[in-house]
């Protein structure tokens, strides 16, 4: 059964980093496209980033353009979201999710995603 697993989440002042990690086991991960997503309290899931099974692509949301930056390893089966110049509107759970395999379409919608990570929280201090 496939699983997400999430870590380096934690407390980190406005303009500090983070690396969050997402490790998966139970599926041929380099043909998975991966997304990070954030959730706070009341608000709905919210898209981060996307990096494509061929990491050819890589897509953002607009508030985290030039400071996050998603990357995938796939001999370690493993997405990583770099998370520089943090803000703590950027505070929240990020979790990652898995695509259906060589998915190709639209990155942003939860929908998309079929496996889900469990989360880590993040949260930034002003």
């Amino acid at each position: 059964q496939a699983q997400l697993v999430e870590s380096g989440g934690g407390l980190v002042q406005a303009g500090g980093s983070l690396r969050l990690s997402c490790a998966a086991s139970g599926r041929t991960f380099s043909s998975y496209s991966m997304g990070w997503f954030r959730q706070t309290p009341g608000k709905e899931r919210e898209f981060v980033a996307a990096i494509r099974w061929s990491a050819i692509s890589t897509y953002y949301a607009d508030s985290v353009k030039g400071r996050f930056t998603i990357s995938r390893d796939n001999t370690e089966s493993t997405v990583y979201l770099q998370m520089n110049s943090l803000k703590p509107e950027d505070t929240g759970v990020y979790s990652c999710a898995a695509a259906p395999q060589y998915y190709y379409g639209d990155y942003v919608s939860p929908s998309t995603y079929d496996i889900w990570g469990q989360g880590t929280q993040v949260t930034v201090s002003s």
